[in-house]
């Protein structure tokens, strides 16, 4: 089971689960991240529009992406939902769960190269790269693609680096994840299109980096198409973002207005 240093998942975040009990009111899921911790599913988050029959949608033993809607440690009841989850969003969580196991293995093996187990691994560098990166796989992309100097700064012992580079080098193939959107801008005044041009440069500039490429264009006033390549879906996002933030807040100044439209599916 691939581990998380959290004890619940976070509100709005999306999670791997497993369908254990179906009845007429909704299903109860496992939290395939999150050991020993089971979720709520009401039939109105099930699947859109009038059910019939809640079984015609889900069934026990059934795995799904669902997303985060409350979560109440103390009282220990999560609220989940699957039709808020996107096509997109279903196919990513699937392939990120995938990936972080594969990455499981190979810290697993990493550890026995210094003959530590799995549990002193995620206690000695495997939290600690979660917290760094978000996810064990995109800290092993990381470190293919950058090498050790991608390790920089973590408070993690040389033998650590030594050995996840040596495996991350030779097993990891590096990725880039692509997200798109959006961003409509409107400014009334009379160097408005000025504005707005100066707005998205200025946000392209401030987001792109060496490992996030940030492009953006015109489609039809008011809409310019915005599309992020990035090392992983989280880092993709928050670029986007952190893109339409900028930019939207430049046209404010202006007297103008703005709105990120995320797409509905894939970039």
């Amino acid at each position: 089971m691939v581990r998380r240093k959290a004890e619940w998942p976070a509100e709005d975040e999306l999670v791997l689960c497993t369908i254990k009990k179906v009845f007429a009111q909704g299903a109860f899921a496992a939290l395939d991240e999150f050991e020993g911790k089971e979720g709520m599913i009401h039939i109105s988050e099930v699947a859109s529009g009038w059910i019939k029959n809640i079984r015609d949608f889900v069934k026990e033993g059934q795995k799904t992406v669902c997303k985060v809607l409350a979560v109440n440690p103390q009282k220990g009841h999560v609220d989940l939902s699957m039709r808020r989850v996107k096509d997109s969003q279903r196919r990513w969580k699937a392939l990120q769960f995938k990936h972080e196991q594969r990455a499981e293995k190979l810290l697993e093996l990493a550890a026995k190269k210094l003959r530590k187990s799995l549990d002193k691994a995620y206690d000695e560098v495997g939290f600690a790269l979660q917290d760094r990166f978000g996810d064990l796989y995109s800290a092993l992309e990381a470190v293919a693609t950058k090498g050790k100097d991608a390790l920089a700064g973590i408070d993690i012992d040389k033998k650590w680096i030594e050995a996840i580079s040596e495996v991350a080098s030779s097993t990891v193939e590096a990725q880039m994840v692509e997200v798109g959107g959006h961003v409509e801008l409107s400014c009334p005044a009379s160097n408005g299109v000025d504005v707005i041009k100066s707005a998205l440069i200025n946000a392209r500039a401030s987001t792109k980096t060496p490992d996030v490429d940030v492009d953006a264009y015109y489609v039809g006033s008011p809409r310019y198409r915005v599309r992020i390549s990035a090392p992983s879906y989280k880092v993709a996002e928050n670029t986007l973002q952190k893109f339409a933030d900028i930019a939207i807040a430049d046209v404010k100044k202006a007297g103008g207005k703005g709105e990120l439209i995320r797409a509905s599916k894939g970039g």
